[in-house]
C-alpha cells in the first residue's frame, strides 16, 4: 500500500486528463515525468513500467498498475461514485459514456502512435509527408463522425456536470492537427471543450500542465 497515486506521464500528454481527473477528485498524486517521444533514456526507463514504453501509467494506492488512458479514467471515475465524473452503471447515459470513451481511444488517440514518431511506419521522407497528411485527415474525419452521432446532453457531453469523457475529449482535441482543425470538424463539440478549458477548478492545473500559450489552437 502507498499514499496517493503515482502517475507516469508528461505535460500535455495522455497523462494530462488523468492528472486533471485526480485534481478534480482532490486525490493526492505524484507525477514521474516520462516524455518518451522526446527522450530515448526516458523511453527506456518507461519500459520497466510499461513494456510498450507508453504513457500514461498509473500506480493505484493499492500498488496495482494500470495502463491505457481510457481504462484509467473510467476506473478513477467509477471508484469515486460521488464525484459525478462518470455515470452510474444503471444510468441511461452509461452506454453513451462507454461508447465515446472507447471511440476516442481506439479511433483517434491510437493514431498518435504514428504521429509521435512518423518514422515508425514511413519508408522515406516522402512517405512521412503522406502519413502526416493522411493521419490528420483521418483524425478530422473521426471528429466529424463523432460530431454527427454524439448527442451532448448539456454544457458537457453527458449533461451539466463535467465528466472524464469531457476531460479526454478536451485534451486529445488539442493534439495535432490541433484545435483549429477540431473546431472546423466538430463545432458543437468545440463548445464543450471550451467549457472544459474554462473549468475554474482546473485553471491552475491547465496553466501548469497544458497551458494556453499564444497560438495554441493552431
Amino acid at each position: 500500500m502507498s499514499d496517493g497515486y503515482l502517475v507516469y506521464g508528461a505535460a500535455g500528454s495522455g497523462s494530462t486528463p488523468v492528472e486533471a481527473a485526480l485534481t478534480l477528485l482532490g486525490e493526492p498524486y505524484r507525477v514521474v515525468e516520462r516524455a518518451v517521444w522526446e527522450d530515448a533514456a526516458a523511453a527506456q526507463e518507461m519500459a520497466r513500467i510499461n513494456p510498450l514504453r507508453q504513457v500514461p501509467a498509473l500506480v493505484l494506492p493499492s500498488g496495482e498498475l494500470m495502463t491505457e488512458s481510457a481504462a484509467i479514467l473510467i476506473q478513477l471515475a467509477d471508484s469515486h461514485p460521488g464525484s459525478g465524473l462518470s455515470p452510474a452503471l444503471d444510468s441511461p447515459m452509461r452506454p453513451r459514456f462507454l461508447r465515446w470513451m472507447a471511440y476516442i481511444s481506439a479511433q483517434i488517440y491510437a493514431l498518435y502512435w504514428i504521429r509521435d514518431d512518423i518514422t515508425r511506419l514511413a519508408a522515406d521522407k516522402h512517405h512521412e509527408t503522406v502519413l502526416r497528411e493522411r493521419t490528420a485527415a483521418r483524425i478530422s474525419a473521426c471528429w466529424t463522425m463523432m460530431e454527427m452521432q454524439a448527442q451532448p446532453a448539456g454544457r458537457f457531453m453527458l449533461g451539466e456536470a463535467i465528466s472524464v469523457l469531457d476531460l479526454y475529449l478536451a485534451v486529445v482535441s488539442r493534439w495535432g492537427p490541433r484545435r483549429s482543425a477540431f473546431y472546423a470538424a466538430a463545432p458543437r463539440l468545440g463548445e464543450i471543450v471550451r467549457h472544459v478549458d474554462a473549468e475554474p477548478r482546473l485553471a491552475a492545473f491547465w496553466a501548469e500542465r497544458f497551458p494556453f500559450v499564444d497560438g495554441w489552437e493552431g
